[in-house]
């Protein structure tokens, strides 16, 4: 697949898109643009479901919206507020350590550079990606599994890895596209190109992609 064609994919799921479920981290951007919340609930929507990142980040920043009233908390209070995220236990030391190193090497403030986002624990390029697409609106390419698989599936990338599969979209896609990209792969390999028997008779794309790999479907 050309860049031509995956311009011309991506103009018709960006249509579609708008009646799938935006991905959570998303819909914290478009209710705070708060770089810290962006940042904390990407962590806590590791390996859980949206549904419950919501309800999680939800009852964790009614109680602490900055690093320093995260501080203020007790790790048990913490806990309980992002009950039953997946390890929720780990993940709550993880959220404490960084909201101290943000107050300690950053006065408080998230970075906006992806090599310093990378020296906090438990962040990693999909989670740094995400802040500085969504909490600083910078030029990032976000890729989960969701975009490294289906930017294979439709035949545009011939890659291995996440991070290999970033840094090719990053020669090849038109920067325009580069902030939408994740929130429209992602709901769609929600939706439609699930991993395993995608509803390719339901997919407006199915005529463009190349289907590599694909096996069963519907």
């Amino acid at each position: 697949m050309n860049t031509k064609t995956i311009v011309q994919v991506l103009h018709i799921l960006e249509k579609a898109y708008l009646h799938w479920n935006a991905p959570i981290v998303t819909l914290v951007a478009e209710r705070s643009k708060d770089p810290y919340q962006i940042l904390i609930s990407t962590l806590l929507s590791l390996r859980t479901k949206d549904e419950v990142t919501t309800q999680a980040s939800g009852r964790l920043f009614a109680k602490a919206h900055t690093p320093r009233q995260m501080l203020k908390l007790k790790a048990s209070e913490i806990r309980h507020l992002i009950y039953p995220v997946g390890f929720y236990k780990r993940k709550t030391g993880t959220i404490l350590t960084v909201s101290k190193m943000l107050i300690d090497q950053y006065n408080g403030n998230v970075p906006d550079d992806l090599h310093e986002l990378l020296k906090l624990p438990g962040i990693g390029r999909k989670t740094a990606n995400l802040v500085i697409t969504l909490g600083f609106g910078k030029p990032g390419i976000c890729v989960d599994t969701h975009v490294h698989r289906i930017s294979n599936r439709l035949g545009y990338v011939q890659t291995k890895t996440p991070k290999e599969t970033e840094m090719v979209l990053r020669e090849k896609l038109p920067q325009k596209w580069w902030i939408p990209y994740n929130d429209i792969l992602v709901a769609f390999g929600q939706t439609l190109c699930k991993p395993l028997s995608p509803w390719c008779s339901r997919c407006p794309v199915e005529h463009l992609c190349e289907k590599v790999g694909r096996g069963k479907h519907r």
